[in-house]
């Protein structure tokens, strides 16, 4: 287990944690007054600090931290002049001229400068002026540069953004019309990203990437990202054990970097897991999922009218047992599961109701009185299981709203029909009814599943379609309401992709239908199934990650054998696709460029889970779900 000290001890998510708390704590790891409570403070962010908070601590931990209020940078704030400030924020020109403004009207106590990107030296003496001219020079208590600059989600999955996506997005990158310079600022973007990720994670990787790709010019300047900050001893990032955790791994993680290019069919493929489903069909980022519930039908005297719609959200986090237990589980599965924990949870209330009817018992004979001690006893371990229970059923509450949710689409858009036929056509099974039957049937799925199924079998087909049968796939598709535009792009992409080298193939196993659910079909249950087949997910590999596993394995592959290697701490920076290190890896990160999804996370979750001891992370520029995607692909086909 030595290699793997550094997953096993702090997972990323962990790791930013433990930085954004000592941050709060004014950097330094513990700071508590006299009388034991934590320092009072005010934290001041910008929506990337937000973005990248809210994730990870809540309200409550805040509170806990002595957090008494948290506001935004460009929000109307009053001055609170006994206090002091945490400022979480990016440097960016418009941030300094407000941080400098605040430093004028002596809002704060004192000010904690934390700046979740390194700032430059230009932008500092501009701070510094701004506290000279205010006479707030000894207020100005600390200044970091944080390197926070990305979003963990999950243990073992962060993205670069949330706020300016568009700026790394898969258009951006695959924009017909981008210049040089347009170019050059997505790519540091998304490397100042990864290099702040990496001064967090306390490891310097070995860098492996695709030729001729985006994927290529982010390694190139990550390597030397990284070699220049190593070079510089005095200031050097990467020196000693970042997180004071005691513990170095010995072995260093591999990074690999993909072109969302290689695979377009995944992101665009219908999904049968719980995690990823929540994200295609329902309203869900950073973690949060947002509803909305109608409630039911209210009589007026204009007549019975539906009533308003209720909007909730939920927070779908690790401290949810249930949800990390089951994100990865096909949807049925997740069914049956809320339904055992709803039983489980009536019987441990209904004992606690007996317990109390026993408590108030009449009468003084012998047998009674026994009973009575007996019973307090239950009772007593019954109340103090109360919290327990009360946050049971909390959990069942949501994941029954969220779960009917995700089935209601799953029954109006046949959605488990979309996901079966396309496993078919992505590992190049026979099709038990033609794609034409499917885009013409007026009562599967909206336009965009149509569209999406259509882009599949396109991108997927070893031959494309003669023009003929083009033609009329296009009929039956603008018929059914679907705007071509994204067809456009990926006829183009298709012609490019096929000079460059062959798609991606998909495996060759397929889901088993299993008939349907029985046991979920009680009538007590929350969740009839009927209808919906009930299919079990086979284990197969996605593109990416067999790419991972090629080079993680160090496996020969035609797929990867010639993929760059970068090693940032080689004094010479040697271009050459040899790696010099011949043992497998331990760790691994595999990062998107242009965007990821649930659906490959939950894939190299699963193929991780049968290696001993090693650990991988999945990262990407952008998380999207498919109707986003389309989006981008919609607007690249108009060009």
């Amino acid at each position: 287990m030595v290699g793997s000290k550094m997953a096993a001890t702090a997972s990323i998510r962990e790791r930013q944690t433990v930085a954004l708390k000592r941050m709060l704590n004014f950097n330094v790891p513990h700071v508590k007054n006299s009388t034991g409570e934590p320092v009072w403070k005010v934290l001041i962010y910008d929506r990337f600090g937000q973005d990248i908070i809210s994730p990870l601590l809540s309200v409550k931990e805040l509170r806990d931290m002595g957090i008494t209020l948290h506001l935004l940078l460009h929000s109307d704030r009053d001055p609170i002049p006994d206090v002091p400030a945490v400022y979480f924020v990016m440097p960016t020109e418009e941030n300094i001229d407000r941080l400098c403004q605040d430093l004028r009207n002596q809002l704060y106590e004192s000010y904690y400068l934390n700046f979740i990107s390194a700032i430059s030296r230009s932008k500092l003496e501009d701070i510094a002026n701004a506290a000279l001219a205010a006479s707030a020079v000894t207020q100005v208590a600390k200044v970091f540069d944080q390197y926070l600059n990305f979003i963990t989600l999950e243990d073992d999955m962060f993205v670069l953004c949330n706020q300016n996506k568009e700026l790394v997005s898969y258009r951006a990158i695959n924009r017909p019309d981008i210049t040089d310079t347009e170019m050059e600022t997505v790519m540091d973007t998304i490397v100042d990203s990864l290099f702040c990720f990496f001064v967090t994670l306390g490891a310097v990787p070995i860098i492996r990437c695709s030729r001729g790709t985006a994927a290529e010019m982010v390694a190139v300047k990550l390597d030397k990202k990284l070699r220049e900050n190593l070079r510089d001893a005095r200031n050097s990032l990467f020196t000693g054990d970042p997180l004071g955790t005691g513990q170095f791994s010995f072995q260093r993680p591999l990074l690999v970097l993909v072109d969302r290019n290689i695979d377009l069919a995944t992101p665009l493929h219908h999904t049968w897991t719980y995690q990823a489903l929540v994200h295609d069909v329902l309203d869900f980022h950073l973690n949060r999922v947002n509803l909305e519930e109608s409630t039911g039908v209210e009589n007026s005297p204009a007549g019975a009218r539906p009533k308003r719609k209720n909007k909730k959200s939920y927070d779908l986090t690790p401290v949810d047992k249930f949800w990390q237990k089951h994100k990865g589980s096909p949807f049925p599965e997740v069914a049956e599961s809320v339904q055992q924990e709803l039983e489980s949870y009536r019987a441990q209330e209904d004992e606690v109701k007996r317990l109390k009817s026993i408590m108030g018992l009449e009468g003084e004979d012998e047998g009674a009185i026994s009973m009575l001690s007996d019973n307090t006893a239950k009772l007593t371990s019954a109340v103090s299981s109360l919290p327990e229970l009360l946050e049971k059923k909390r959990l069942i509450d949501l994941h029954t709203n969220v779960a009917t949710a995700v089935l209601e689409h799953i029954k109006a858009r046949k959605l488990d029909v979309y996901f079966e036929y396309e496993e078919k056509i992505m590992s190049k099974t026979t099709l038990d009814k033609s794609l034409l039957d499917v885009i013409s049937d007026p009562d599967a799925g909206t336009p965009e599943d149509k569209m999406r199924l259509f882009l599949i079998y396109y991108i997927s087909a070893q031959q494309a379609p003669s023009e003929v049968d083009l033609e009329q796939y296009k009929k039956a598709l603008t018929d059914a309401g679907c705007n071509l535009s994204p067809l456009q792009y990926i006829k183009q992409w298709k012609a490019f992709a096929k000079m460059a080298s062959t798609p991606a193939s998909y495996g060759n196993t397929t889901t088993k239908p299993m008939g349907l659910l029985s046991r979920v079909m009680n009538t007590g249950s929350h969740f009839v199934m009927e209808g919906v087949k009930n299919l079990v997910l086979k284990q197969q590999n996605l593109p990416v990650t067999r790419i991972l596993d090629n080079l993680m394995e160090m496996k020969s592959n035609p797929e990867t054998d010639d993929y760059r290697y970068f090693d940032p701490k080689m004094l010479r920076s040697n271009d050459s696709s040899v790696p010099r290190n011949k043992s497998p890896f331990q760790e691994a990160i595999v990062f998107v460029v242009g965007g990821g999804n649930y659906i490959e996370y939950q894939n190299l979750v699963d193929y991780i889970k049968a290696k001993q001891g090693k650990h991988i992370l999945y990262g990407c520029s952008e998380i999207f779900n498919a109707t986003q995607f389309i989006k981008q692909l919609s607007q690249l086909g108009q060009k």
